[in-house]
């Protein structure tokens, strides 16, 4: 039997972005310039119209200096995780 895990919390991951950047009082230029990403992927990543790949977030969770795996943990916000497999 195949387990599908749940759907990632994508808005979840947006919110935390935002959340990040406003913390820090940067607007979408500051944060381009000190990630070195452009504006414009940086916007569509905050409004939902792309994920992007793995890069950009990189670049983010350094400049914002917060762990990859933590701001990807968003994406999992209240799931409930797996249970060991019995044999």
């Amino acid at each position: 039997m195949t387990i599908f895990p749940p759907n990632p919390d994508f808005k979840a991951l947006r919110l935390e972005l935002a959340r990040l950047r406003a913390v820090r009082g940067w607007s979408y230029d500051e944060l381009a310039a000190r990630s070195g990403l452009v504006r414009r992927t940086l916007i569509e990543i905050a409004q939902g119209r792309t994920i992007g790949t793995l890069r950009p977030w990189n670049a983010l969770a350094h400049v914002l200096g917060t762990p990859l795996d933590e701001l990807f943990g968003t994406l999992c916000h209240g799931h409930e995780p797996p249970q060991p497999m019995s044999d």
